[in-house]
């Protein structure tokens, strides 16, 4: 049984303590990222001469197209993970760009408050909960 006065990662966004609907933990959002970048990296290496700035660019295409469209980019469904607006709302196009821009400069995405939400996010006005994937029902 768990401490009811012990604070967990999302109470203060109202989201359960575990389970679908929570906050993704580190590990899930590290192996998300590794998953997303192996085509980028195969597309750059393919098509760009193995471009640090192609594979920024992809990698800013594959958020902007999946993660309104899917709730995710492949790898974050794939790990069984959603990104939704602060709000539970649909992200629209504006967040995802915003968010993945702010991934790319890296310091954004390491610096995380006690909710466990990146700066990133804060600033793009979303969260990553945990969803049904392939590894998670």
């Amino acid at each position: 049984m768990t401490n009811p006065s012990a604070y967990y990662p999302g109470q203060g966004l109202g989201l359960p303590e575990t389970g679908v609907g929570s906050i993704a933990r580190f590990p899930a959002r590290i192996l998300a990222l590794i998953i997303d970048w192996i085509p980028v990296t195969i597309l750059s290496m393919a098509f760009f001469d193995y471009s640090p700035l192609a594979q920024m660019l992809i990698f800013l295409g594959i958020n902007v197209v999946f993660v309104p469209t899917l709730g995710g980019t492949p790898g974050h469904r794939i790990v069984g993970m959603r990104v939704l607006r602060a709000d539970g709302a649909w992200t629209g196009v504006v967040r995802p760009i915003v968010r993945t821009v702010l991934i790319l400069l890296v310091i954004p995405a390491v610096v995380w408050d006690q909710d466990q939400r990146g700066l990133h996010d804060k600033i793009a006005g979303t969260m990553l909960v945990r969803a049904p994937g392939i590894f998670r029902r």
